[in-house]
């Protein structure tokens, strides 16, 4: 078993043919982040609306209503069902593309919106598709496709916080996503477990199984601030583990500024309830 801590990372390329444009990129920046992507003139980028830090005036920019990967032909039925799946996930109902329109190069940058880490992925590298939380998706190059991810079992419906919905990111190009704290990668080989806290579940790759397992007797599940399950995740597949989910940040503030006001676990059909039982009250 192997840990791996993720650094700021820069990366160049040779132009390569596939779906999805295949960008230049720089992540700039310790606990908060950003991102500049460097575009050849008719390459894409897209990103979450309001992402945008700054761009080169020859970029343009476009609002698509859904998945931009679906392109423009695609029907109004498959627009709205696209904008649905994006607003399981958390996500806007629009996204943004910026579009090198001039020559030579041209830089666009994003800006992550909480303390943490921008990761990049290619999907190409992790066999087309990617799991992640909800709202983890910050930018991609043009032709990756943002889905929503359901857990099947019952049991990881009810209880599964925000590892209930998730995104799914698919594709062959490189995607960007964003993470709260400090991010772990581990590689499970086949029939390995790793117990994890649902919230600290940041992405994995489609071959993982994700379960949940009780955190063990009823004093545990009362007192020990862990909640009554973990998530169990099995190999084979990669794995990125988050120290600081956005949804646990989030309801520590608000319990300090409302004297233990009640949190709300990201993607749980409990709601408060679910929060007693995943420990994050």
């Amino acid at each position: 078993m192997s840990w791996t801590s993720v650094p700021p990372t820069s990366r160049g390329h040779q132009r390569q043919a596939g779906v999805a444009d295949d960008v230049d990129f720089e992540i700039k920046g310790q606990e908060l982040q950003f991102l500049e992507i460097e575009l050849d003139p008719g390459e894409s980028a897209v990103a979450e609306a309001g992402a945008m830090v700054w761009k080169d005036a020859a970029v343009g920019m476009t609002t698509v209503f859904g998945d931009t990967a679906q392109g423009p032909g695609q029907k109004l039925m498959g627009m709205m069902m696209s904008a649905g799946k994006r607003l399981l996930t958390g996500e806007s109902l629009f996204t943004t593309v910026f579009t090198h329109n001039g020559e030579g190069k041209a830089r666009v940058a994003f800006g992550a919106p909480v303390p943490g880490v921008i990761l990049p992925i290619k999907l190409s590298d992790r066999g087309g598709r990617l799991i992640c939380q909800k709202d983890s998706f910050l930018a991609a190059a043009k032709g990756v496709s943002i889905g929503v991810h359901f857990q099947k079992r019952v049991l990881t419906g009810l209880f599964g916080g925000e590892g209930f919905i998730m995104q799914k990111l698919e594709g062959d190009g490189w995607v960007f996503v964003q993470m709260g704290g400090m991010v772990i990668e581990k590689e499970l080989k086949a029939g390995e477990e790793l117990h994890v806290d649902t919230g600290c579940v940041a992405a994995f790759t489609d071959t993982v199984d994700f379960d949940l397992i009780g955190a063990g007797g009823v004093k545990s599940m009362l007192f020990a601030g862990e909640g009554a399950f973990f998530a169990r995740l099995t190999g084979p597949g990669h794995v990125w583990i988050q120290s600081l989910p956005f949804a646990r940040l989030a309801g520590r503030m608000m319990q300090s500024a409302m004297g233990g006001g009640p949190t709300h676990g990201e993607g749980s059909l409990l709601g408060p309830l679910g929060d007693i039982i995943q420990g994050n009250r």
